[in-house]
């Protein structure tokens, strides 16, 4: 077994399942993603996909199907002890092999937030039924603590797109459209996962100088995603020459140096948020909806000017419409 310290970060070559049991104490991970080996027979893979393996790494690792229910378990455990209370688990699986994971989940304390669909393209031709394209994502919590979800890391809450829905609700929804990053030509490891649906975890679940944890490198993307957004990471690699062959990318890596490529979110509180309304803004509400309305103005317009002369956002404004019995119908 060998280790590899960089970025203020640990790397080791060995079974995440021994491995995690000897350099990684109880209650020390913020976040664990886990995207663990297919159970299918991942290594002959390239029989079914429109892929020259001359630019795969060697030295996959495959779990005999036999076996996948065992192991699961035991990495699961592994995976509830070092994460802190209030910590979060992303496990990536497919449909085969899915009950294992969620066998060995339900014999832990994890609690269940989100079962999320990755719906991405696919473009392995079938004739006789339809295609597989998309992934499970389990998105568990260790109770205990406060759990990181930096709602508005991404998209601020009153964020609109030009159909006038709401982008925080957009990219929070449990179908996430992500495409794989295919990569024609260029050595990548067995089955990477897109450093955009990585960041997209990340974002939400940790903090800058958070623990992100993977049981199972692979290509290290998970590890480049964290560093890349000025995270630690530590993380677990059985085999010898994909580990050999990463380790030299993540030395050129720059922690941080994702961050101002991430989109800025146009965040701010209104000052009467959450506040109870009083009888004064109802009745001002109530005179100046009218009064526009019956002068043409639409009904979004009249919502955005009376959200900054009551301090309050969209929403409220709408539902206070609601409540008292404005239905957009011009006063007669």
């Amino acid at each position: 077994m060998k280790s590899v310290i960089l970025h203020n970060s640990t790397f080791y070559n060995c079974d995440c399942i021994s491995g995690a049991q000897v350099h990684i104490p109880d209650n020390s991970v913020d976040l664990i993603i886990a995207d663990p080996p297919y159970g299918i027979e991942g290594d002959t893979l390239h029989k079914h996909y429109n892929r020259n393996e001359a630019f795969v790494v060697a030295g996959y690792v495959e779990i005999p199907e036999p076996e996948y229910g065992d192991f699961s378990i035991r990495w699961v455990k592994e995976a509830e002890r070092v994460l802190r209370p209030g910590g979060s688990i992303y496990i990536v699986s497919g449909y085969t092999n899915l009950y294992h994971i969620l066998h060995a989940l339900r014999r832990t304390t994890l609690k269940e937030i989100n079962h999320i669909i990755w719906k991405y393209s696919f473009g392995v031709f079938t004739s006789r039924k339809y295609i597989s394209s998309h992934y499970h994502i389990l998105f568990y919590e260790k109770t205990g603590g406060e759990r990181t979800f930096n709602v508005e890391s991404r998209y601020g809450l009153n964020e609109k797109t030009v159909d006038n829905r709401s982008q925080n609700n957009a990219d929070r929804e449990d179908v996430w459209i992500i495409n794989r990053e295919y990569k024609p030509g260029t050595v990548k490891n067995k089955n990477e996962l897109p450093v955009q649906l990585l960041t997209k975890m990340i974002q939400y679940s940790t903090n800058e100088g958070d623990c992100v944890c993977d049981f199972f490198l692979g290509g290290f993307s998970t590890a480049i995603a964290a560093i890349g957004l000025n995270r630690r990471a530590i993380g677990f690699e059985i085999s010898i020459p994909v580990f050999d062959r990463k380790i030299p990318e993540i030395e050129a890596l720059t922690p941080g140096s994702f961050l101002p490529l991430q989109r800025i979110p146009v965040t701010g509180t209104f000052e009467n948020s959450r506040k109870p309304w009083t009888d004064n803004e109802i009745g001002h509400l109530t005179e100046v909806y009218t009064r526009l309305l019956n002068a043409g103005l639409t009904k979004t317009t009249i919502i955005a000017q009376l959200g900054e002369e009551l301090g309050r956002g969209r929403w409220a404004i709408t539902k206070a419409l609601k409540k008292n019995g404005l239905t957009g119908k011009r006063a007669r």
